[in-house]
């Protein structure tokens, strides 16, 4: 607990932030359903690391709020809720203190649901202290979540990265403090939508294979074989912790690596064969063997995305899949894959990742 509380003033009481007439709901309430790489072990409440990390709760009555302590390095930061479906967001302040965040007030005096969701990777995290609903409220049992279960190991795409930049479609990305990205609305989220699937995403925006390339964690960038099996990853915010992958058991899981590997050096494009090249096939290679001891009857589909970058990567993605000959190991492309857009996948690109990659998985995984 010492170590979470290190720079920031959260040793608080949920109930001093509600009004006279409400009540609080605390985060370990049965009530509550969450979904995602979480890290429940605080006390003060549950910490929200990677994207598409969500808590729902419903309810009759009239209100609900929110009390959170928004933990930042970079960006502006914006949490996302929808309050019986429909979308909304709201700016984060940055001051490591709680605050509460109205997400619903003067609804009819009936069913509601609220999931209250993070839009964005690790840019920031997020501890969620619980919620607080008007004194006459009654609490509903939480609906189960759905039965198939994915996993996805990817970047920035996978994260919903700059994907509401509807101007920018086919386009490099505008100058943006990360207003636009959105998780709900990348394609792993919209696939797993339409598989009517639960999620947890492990996307880091930048990240790459190996350390030390890629984008994430300048200057000692980390690749995915070091966040991989963390729930907490990055030492700028949290300390770093191991993920129990007893937690969770996906059937299908998606690594979506390839696409920053290129950073700083395409050696990839430069020469399929040099040793560089060699390295990456090898570590790819292990990494998915790790994987299959970690989920030995899960399917693993091996991927880029339709964000352009240079095929040798895809081909080698390819090469190492067909090594390990294992039959619950697929490659997978997109029919635009590689050259669809300079910049990040916005939403219509997206729906048509999830719509063809949904597709490909009723047919192999979920048969």
């Amino acid at each position: 607990m010492k170590e979470m509380n290190r720079g920031m003033d959260i040793g608080m009481n949920l109930l001093q932030f509600a009004p006279e007439g409400w009540k609080t709901v605390e985060p370990g309430n049965v009530c509550l359903q969450y979904s995602g790489r979480i890290d429940h072990a605080y006390e003060e409440g549950p910490l929200f690391v990677y994207p598409c990390s969500y808590v729902t709760i419903r309810f009759q009555g009239t209100g609900c709020r929110a009390v959170l302590t928004n933990i930042r390095v970079c960006w502006d930061n914006y949490i996302g809720y929808l309050v019986d479906g429909t979308q909304y967001k709201t700016l984060l302040p940055a001051d490591r203190k709680p605050c509460c965040l109205t997400l619903a007030e003067g609804l009819p005096e009936r069913e509601h649901e609220i999931m209250l969701f993070k839009r964005m990777d690790a840019c920031h995290e997020l501890v969620f202290h619980g919620f607080l609903v008007e004194e006459e409220t009654v609490l509903l049992p939480r609906q189960p979540l759905p039965e198939r279960r994915i996993e996805v190991y990817g970047d920035s795409v996978s994260a919903g990265e700059v994907a509401e930049a509807l101007d920018y479609c086919g386009m490099p990305d505008p100058v943006h403090r990360g207003q636009y990205s959105n998780a709900y609305y990348s394609y792993a989220w919209l696939t797993a939508r339409r598989l009517n699937a639960q999620l947890h995403d492990i996307a880091q925006g930048g990240i790459a294979l190996l350390d030390g390339t890629g984008y994430f964690g300048e200057p000692d960038y980390k690749g995915m074989v070091s966040i991989y099996d963390k729930v907490e990853y990055n030492p700028e915010l949290t300390p770093v912790k191991p993920w129990d992958f007893e937690q969770y058991r996906p059937q299908a899981v998606i690594v979506a690596i390839g696409q920053n590997d290129s950073f700083p050096e395409d050696y990839m494009a430069a020469d399929y064969s040099c040793a560089k090249a060699v390295r990456w096939r090898q570590v790819y290679g292990d990494f998915l063997r790790r994987l299959r001891v970690l989920y030995p009857e899960a399917h693993i589909i091996c991927k880029t995305t339709i964000m352009n970058h240079h095929t040798n990567w895809d081909t080698s993605i390819e090469e190492v899949c067909r090594s390990l000959e294992d039959e619950k190991v697929h490659y997978f492309r997109y029919s635009n894959n590689s050259i669809g857009t300079p910049g990040h996948i916005r939403i219509p690109e997206g729906e048509k990742m999830a719509e063809e990659l949904a597709d490909y998985m009723e047919k192999t995984v979920f048969v």
